[in-house]
């Protein structure tokens, strides 16, 4: 595999006045609700996805510990039971939740290699909240692109 992007996507609003075409491509992404979390990665498909919602989300790139610490701490099986190491290690190749998110960071791995896994991560609201649900995160707001600092938004949200 060569290696793209894992790129963490947010939803941050609501959908009661969006367009119906950006209803669809948020539900297509599998962000059905506020504060809902997928793990997609950086091809042309999914970045123009995100460019037609760009007004009701925020993305970036996802580094190795906060990937771990997602797996861990928000990975939920079905029957909403927690991701474990030992789950991995008798399901997968990789010993620990480490190793898989060190595999899925290089693109060794996928999510879809692990049964049972969930897709959408289920996050708290921000601690301290968010800045401004309504700007662009180059403006001072949230939405949109925001490339490494999406590493902060998640260790506030988990």
């Amino acid at each position: 595999m060569r290696a793209v992007a894992k790129l963490a996507v947010i939803r941050v609003r609501g959908g009661v006045n969006a367009r119906a075409d950006v209803k669809e491509t948020m539900r297509m992404l599998g962000l059905t609700r506020v504060n809902h979390c997928v793990l997609i990665d950086g091809d042309p498909s999914h970045l123009g996805m995100l460019q037609k919602a760009k007004d009701m989300l925020t993305w970036g790139e996802l580094e190795q510990d906060v990937l771990e610490k997602l797996l861990r701490k928000r990975g939920r099986l079905a029957g909403d039971e927690r991701l474990t190491d030992e789950y991995i290690k008798s399901k997968t190749q990789f010993s620990s939740v480490g190793e898989f998110a060190a595999a899925l960071c290089v693109g060794n791995a996928e999510l879809k290699a692990l049964p049972g896994l969930k897709k959408v991560f289920r996050l708290h609201p921000p601690r301290k909240g968010y800045r401004a649900t309504k700007r662009p995160f180059r403006d001072m707001g949230d939405l949109g692109y925001r490339g490494e600092r999406i590493n902060e938004l998640v260790l506030k949200m988990i």
